[in-house]
């Protein structure tokens, strides 16, 4: 990993408005930086928002509020060329498989298609033979090329996503709960394959998932997001050692441990409280109904994120 910012995001929102409701906060105040060849992992429980987070990095969604710098510049502020040449650099694996892949093409038009918008390799038989490349190097044969979406396993079409997703040649991919719809036997082997490409390709990942013991395998950092704000953010062994958020706690209390008799002796976190809609939140922090140490300044001020020991920070007056 290089010391060399390669995407920030500061003060990054995205709200979305529903009629006769409100405000739904879905991004809330984001810091986050991504260094070359980072991992960075983005933890949470399902609807804080860290699918919008990803989708707005990769500019599906145009935020509300904040920035996302890449090479020093707002990426709003590009022109057309310098748009494609960000849409080139970085781009995303989606978490469905299944919906994620055109029906009605064939695994090399659906890969070689980014090939063609950004003007890469000059012949359709160019494109074709990196086709066949893209398709070896994650595990799959030549022979499906020619195939459709729905005569592979769920594992193969995820493959056949990381490599449409490095065909450009990107820098930072996004990867959105790319393991989530697959059997656990497969998910080990998705994983490994990207910490592979990663080392031989010099790859950036942000790293979306709920699940904290397979993020801990890939990831350099981790961000703990709820209700769209992040909460903590640490190296990811240290967090998994010395957490000082307490939903942080909660979520890594829940990790099972294979060893039956550790299992049995261990104390579970259970959250007790209602969780706060995310329409129209008001001040105070996010948590304060589901913390057992919530005190009155809970209520009154958000904690910011900050540097409670080196490289590890927390929204928490308790830091």
């Amino acid at each position: 990993m290089s010391d060399e910012v390669l995407l920030k995001a500061s003060n990054l929102e995205k709200f979305f408005h529903i009629k006769n409701v409100g405000e739904l906060k879905a991004v809330n105040g984001v810091n986050l930086t991504i260094h070359k060849g980072e991992t960075v992992g983005l933890v949470g429980e399902s609807g804080c928002g860290k699918t919008t987070f990803g989708r707005t990095l990769v500019k599906l969604y145009k935020p509300t509020g904040g920035t996302i710098e890449y090479g020093g510049r707002d990426i709003w502020s590009y022109s057309k060329k310098e748009n494609l040449e960000y849409h080139k650099d970085v781009q995303m694996i989606f978490q469905d498989p299944y919906a994620s892949l055109d029906p009605l093409k064939v695994v090399s038009e659906s890969i070689s298609e980014g090939l063609r918008i950004h003007g890469m390799y000059g012949s359709s038989k160019e494109r074709y033979n990196r086709v066949l490349e893209l398709l070896e190097m994650v595990g799959l044969n030549r022979e499906h090329a020619n195939r459709f979406p729905h005569e592979f396993s769920g594992g193969q079409r995820q493959r056949i996503g990381i490599a449409r997703a490095l065909a450009v040649e990107p820098k930072l991919i996004v990867c959105d709960e790319p393991i989530s719809a697959l059997d656990v036997s497969i998910q080990a082997q998705v994983v490994n394959l990207l910490k592979e490409l990663q080392q031989n390709m010099g790859l950036s990942y942000l790293f979306i998932t709920h699940d904290l013991s397979m993020v801990k395998q890939i990831s350099d950092r981790i961000a703990v997001m709820y209700l769209g704000s992040l909460v903590e953010l640490a190296p990811a062994a240290v967090l998994y050692r010395k957490c000082y958020h307490p939903y942080t706690a909660a979520l890594l209390s829940a990790i099972p441990i294979p060893d039956p008799d550790v299992e049995a002796k261990r104390q579970r976190i259970l959250l007790t409280g209602d969780v706060p809609s995310p329409i129209n939140l008001g001040p105070g922090c996010p948590f304060r109904q589901r913390c057992k140490y919530a005190i009155a300044r809970c209520a009154e001020e958000t904690p910011a994120l900050k540097e409670v020991e080196p490289g590890h920070f927390a929204a928490c007056f308790r830091g």
